[in-house]
């Protein structure tokens, strides 16, 4: 490996090269053990730390901004493994990476069994693959013997260990929030592409910024032969998202004449598909003077990240249907880079060290041009809300990993996933609100994509609180509307603050209204809330409402007939979110209702 003494001296003699703790101790010893650390230029310039253990420690930019940074260890008997990363992301939040940050046990007392004297981790093996329908190498591959106790009473314990990102705050793990998992990997010898789960979690740019790291590990550990690499899981879960997200970095191939894609989509083969290095993954370049991160593949801008950007999206090429998602779209002309939105646009001379060599330029067919007034913020029945930058890339479901009790956005999840199941298997009710021609919704700011519908025009008002979500559920809205051809459509979608809203301007046909925990024991503040909920509901029109256990009590005297009433606790959505966090915890009183207006 050829070194770069200047360039390794500029990285170490930057403070925010090295944050975690393992790392700065070498970076401290550094100076006494010139041989301690080494690092290499690659072609685009890029530059990779590598540490004693001959793993890489960091990677940055030409410019020196990092990108990505490891610790490693060395267990008793030689084995090197990770300790932990930090990842940065386009829009300057950090994110850290522990494997095995996250371990579920379970019990099981086999003494029932006549042969429990006998039983192997094997047996074990055999009876998961049995239970959970894959095959025996599947649990082999994912379960170690180490995860495999089994004493000699009888009882069995199994370990189910997953890695863990968290939000670092502050960029170190002073300040970690959990955000999401994935199937346990093998870091010191990448030989997969892991199922990540609560996706949803994940804070922009997260799953590009990770196989980043992925792709430059396994470039470290296959610097001769390429290893393939296949999706596994138990169970996988796969789709255009993730298909697009690994093609980025590996080529897929398949042996026999189907399309890669469509085998990859088909959950029990997605593991047939073969995925190699593509030989020019993208990269990122850091421009803290300009505020933003661009990503280079092959010569062609694929985006670029503001991160003083409020609106919290990215700058996009147009696609093949001339389509850039709320019109934040760039152009490459010549020697200039071109951003532009309903608000603004911004002149950016291009820079060699990017590696930009492909022109993109607005065509016939793009999306009109736009103004406030017919762009995302038109929604707003006033004016947008006011968001920072940093609120509006944040606006994910955050869940926590132990017992602390869910908050009120991210439990909208569960309660919305179980009404709209509930809808669906009920033609008279499939029916009912497909005619809804006035729908109100009301507080489920964490959820509003997931209760709208597009099939015919309809008044549809959405009253929110949480000015980020709400502008996140817009953008989707007039997405959707563009995509569809519909944006004549837009007026009919309005969007209110909680400030600004009454009961008693209109009369509905559907409400979705959540009753915020903090109200459950102000029975004066519920009963005038139903109250309102009554007068604003037409007759046989239907309300479904989340709050407490005891709003049937409440409900007495008013025009209001309940229908059903359930513990959100007990519901499927619910019970799915334990089998990956089997210590969650709703607020014991979280209902869910479904009224009738008398």
């Amino acid at each position: 490996m050829k070194n770069h003494p200047a360039i390794l001296s500029s990285i170490l003699h930057n403070p925010a090269s090295f944050m975690l703790q393992g790392n700065r101790a070498l970076v401290v010893n550094a100076s006494s053990d010139s041989h301690s650390l080494a690092c290499k230029q690659l072609p685009t310039c890029h530059v990779v730390v590598y540490g004693p253990l001959g793993r890489r420690i960091l990677m940055t930019d030409p410019d020196g901004c990092p990108l990505h940074e490891c610790e490693w260890g060395k267990h008793d008997d030689g084995t090197v493994y990770l300790v932990s990363a930090r990842i940065y992301l386009d829009w300057g939040q950090w994110v850290g990476l522990k494997p095995s940050g996250l371990v579920n046990t379970m019990k099981l007392d086999l003494t029932t069994r006549p042969d429990w004297r006998t039983l192997t981790r094997h047996d074990l093996r055999m009876m998961a693959s049995l239970a959970m329908g894959v095959a025996a190498e599947e649990v082999a591959f994912f379960y170690a013997d180490d995860d495999l106790v089994l004493d000699d009473t009888g009882h069995a314990m199994i370990r189910q260990r997953k890695d863990a990102f968290y939000v670092l705050e502050d960029g170190t793990w002073d300040r970690a929030q959990f955000m999401s998992c994935m199937s346990a990997m093998h870091w010191a010898r990448i030989d997969y592409l892991p199922v990540v789960e609560l996706f949803k979690s994940l804070l922009p740019g997260t799953g590009s910024a990770t196989f980043e790291l992925i792709r430059g590990l396994y470039d470290d550990q296959n610097p001769h032969q390429p290893r393939p690499l296949q999706y596994r899981g138990i169970p996988t879960y796969p789709s255009a998202a993730a298909f697009g997200l690994f093609g980025n970095f590996f080529t897929p191939m398949h042996r026999g004449e189907e399309h890669p894609f469509t085998v990859f989509m088909d959950p029990p083969r997605s593991q047939e598909v073969d995925w190699l290095p593509y030989p020019h993954p993208p990269v990122r370049y850091v421009e803290p003077g300009q505020r933003m991160c661009l990503t280079v593949k092959q010569g062609n801008l694929l985006k670029v990240t503001k991160t003083d950007d409020a609106s919290g999206l990215s700058f996009v090429p147009f696609n093949q249907r001339g389509f850039a998602p709320c019109g934040k779209y760039m152009t490459v002309d010549s020697d200039r880079l071109l951003l532009h939105d309903h608000r603004t646009s911004h002149e950016i001379a291009l820079r060699p060290t990017w590696g930009i060599t492909h022109q993109s330029k607005r065509h016939a067919g793009n999306q009109a041009v736009m103004n406030k007034a017919n762009s995302w913020e038109g929604l707003f029945a006033d004016c947008a809300p006011v968001v920072s930058p940093q609120e509006a890339y944040s606006a994910v479901l955050l869940y926590p990993e132990d017992e602390t009790p869910i908050g009120d956005l991210a439990s909208q999840p569960f309660v919305a996933d179980f009404l709209n199941d509930f809808i669906e298997q009920d033609q008279r009710l499939v029916v009912q609100v497909g005619q809804s021609g006035q729908i109100l919704i009301h507080g489920f700011d964490g959820v509003i994509g997931s209760l709208l519908t597009f099939d015919r025009l309809r008044s549809t008002t959405i009253v929110y609180s949480h000015g980020a979500y709400a502008q996140k559920h817009a953008q989707s809205v007039w997405n959707q509307l563009a995509q569809g051809n519909r944006l004549d459509w837009q007026t009919s979608y309005r969007f209110l603050s909680e400030d600004d809203f009454r009961y008693g301007a209109s009369a509905y046909d559907l409400m979705y209204v959540w009753l915020p925990f903090a109200s459950y024991d102000e029975e004066s503040t519920l009963q005038n809330r139903l109250r309102r909920i009554s007068e604003a509901l037409r007759p046989n029109a239907l309300a479904f409402l989340a709050g407490p256990d005891s709003l049937s009590s409440i409900v007495s005297g008013l025009s209001l007939e309940i229908v059903f009433g359930d513990l959100v606790a007990n519901l499927q959505p619910f019970r799915m979110h334990q089998s990956i966090l089997p210590k969650a915890a709703l607020h014991p009183r979280l209902t869910v209702w479904g009224l009738k207006g008398s």
